[in-house]
């Protein structure tokens, strides 16, 4: 008996239940249990597996109510195909060495695939620097500067108050300007959403990709993303 074959004798045997007892056949109804009964002792596995199916349903219900929020980019945080098929969000950390790791991967899918527009959403939550590099790479995506400055910083190392002042100037931002950014709560709002954001997608840490119907945690690499992309496309 297959999952689905299951499923649809689990839901008959539901229907039977809540039946008024002038409606049931006793003996059809202690059949179809019996038949549930033997099934998951003899397949227990099916258990996880339909837990699990359940799970990634209610998660891509959860994507959708918030995919307007998810995939519209904050001013000039994106890269890309502006009129895209699929969308692919990162959830980075500037302070995180496996989002720093999952640039190339990310610059090798925009690359090569003509269709696909990547949406970077801050999520500063590893060290305090990371909420003063989330607040000029915000300004960068305000000044059409995005990617020079995210690529500079990425490049830089260790995320401080000297390497992101640097990354801003070579993504033409002056110390004063980023400064500014940094002592500013004009982002904070922002920030603040992405949070939410993520938490509402249940995101286990940075890098967290939603691709889709699906959540990724972590540097998955070239070959999930572009599965992830060709899934989306329902390919």
């Amino acid at each position: 008996m297959t999952l689905g074959a299951f499923a649809i004798v689990a839901a008959a045997s539901a229907a039977l239940a809540v039946q008024t007892p002038a409606a049931v056949n006793s003996t059809d109804k202690a059949a179809i249990e019996k038949i549930v009964h033997d099934y998951i002792l003899e397949h227990p596995e099916i258990i996880p597996q339909a837990v699990e199916k359940l799970q990634a349903k209610r998660m891509s219900s959860t994507i959708d109510a918030s995919r307007s929020a998810l995939e519209t980019p904050y001013a000039g945080a994106w890269e890309g195909a502006a009129n895209a098929d699929v969308t692919v969000v990162e959830f980075f950390d500037y302070a995180c060495g496996y989002c720093r790791a999952s640039l190339p991967d990310l610059a090798r899918l925009v690359g090569s695939d003509a269709k696909v527009k990547v949406v970077y959403r801050e999520l500063p939550i590893l060290s305090e620097t990371s909420g003063d590099a989330a607040k000029v790479s915000l300004l960068a995506a305000e000044r059409g500067q995005y990617m020079a400055y995210h690529k500079a910083l990425y490049g830089a190392g260790k995320v401080t108050r000297e390497t992101i002042v640097a990354a801003a100037a070579k993504a033409g931002i002056t110390k004063s300007e980023a400064e500014s950014a940094i002592a500013s709560s004009k982002y904070d709002s922002e920030i603040q959403s992405n949070i939410a954001l993520a938490q509402k997608l249940q995101a286990t840490g940075t890098p967290t990709f939603v691709i889709g119907g699906q959540v990724l945690n972590g540097a998955i690499g070239f070959d999930a993303l572009k599965e992830g992309v060709a899934t989306a496309r329902g390919k």
